[in-house]
């Protein structure tokens, strides 16, 4: 199946999305053990990454005809540390055309 703009945007989002849950997690860490408290800004910066990646996920899902058990993988990576990194990869390999990245059904 041929790739689509959706895909490529979900894919561009994953990353950036993945290291503001990271980063997010830093602060909350830092907050409660120093007096840096940077949590406002960026939930404001990783809540709004992620809601992106969810309407790109969704766009993505529709125009792809992507089965339940894919969305739900990729939609899983989104709420795990580092698993944007992960869903970067397995778009990036799917737009290349390397379909058995991606888990299908």
């Amino acid at each position: 199946m041929k790739s689509s703009a959706a895909v490529h945007r979900l894919r561009l989002v994953s990353a950036p999305e993945g290291l503001s849950f990271i980063l997010l997690l830093i602060c909350s860490v830092l907050k409660r053990t120093t007096s840096f408290d940077a949590v406002f800004p960026m939930g404001l910066i990783h809540g709004s990454l992620f809601l992106m990646y969810v309407g790109f996920l969704a766009v993505a899902r529709q125009q792809q005809r992507w089965d339940n058990k894919r969305t739900l993988v990729l939609f899983l990576l989104s709420v795990v540390p580092t698993g944007g990194f992960f869903a970067e990869r397995m778009l990036a390999k799917e737009e290349r055309g390397e379909e058995a990245a991606v888990v299908t059904a």
